[in-house]
């Protein structure tokens, strides 16, 4: 199995306006706001998972994100630790 390569600004744009572009507000402030918190520390393996899981459905993100219901394996790790403490969340007024 090959490493990931980095990420390049290209690719990150296109993570981030995924990110940001969900359906529902809601799950547009989780994860995008999950994006901005931690993307420039992530390793091409992170951003790998990350671009994985914004794949799933927003039910299911947010589920996983709430503890509402159990993470799949493939999921479960401290990136989904941080997500799942909501800490990232920042709601403009």
């Amino acid at each position: 199995m090959t490493e990931p390569a980095p990420a390049t600004p290209e690719s990150l744009r296109r993570i981030h306006f995924r990110a940001w572009h969900r359906g529902t507000r809601e799950a547009d402030y989780m994860i995008g706001c999950y994006f901005d918190r931690y993307h420039a520390s992530w390793t091409p393996e992170q951003v790998a998972w990350f671009e994985e899981l914004i794949e799933e459905d927003d039910v299911e993100i947010m589920a996983w994100a709430l503890g509402t219901q159990p993470v799949p394996a493939k999921y479960e790790g401290p990136m989904m630790d941080a997500m799942r403490k909501l800490d990232y969340v920042e709601i403009p007024r």
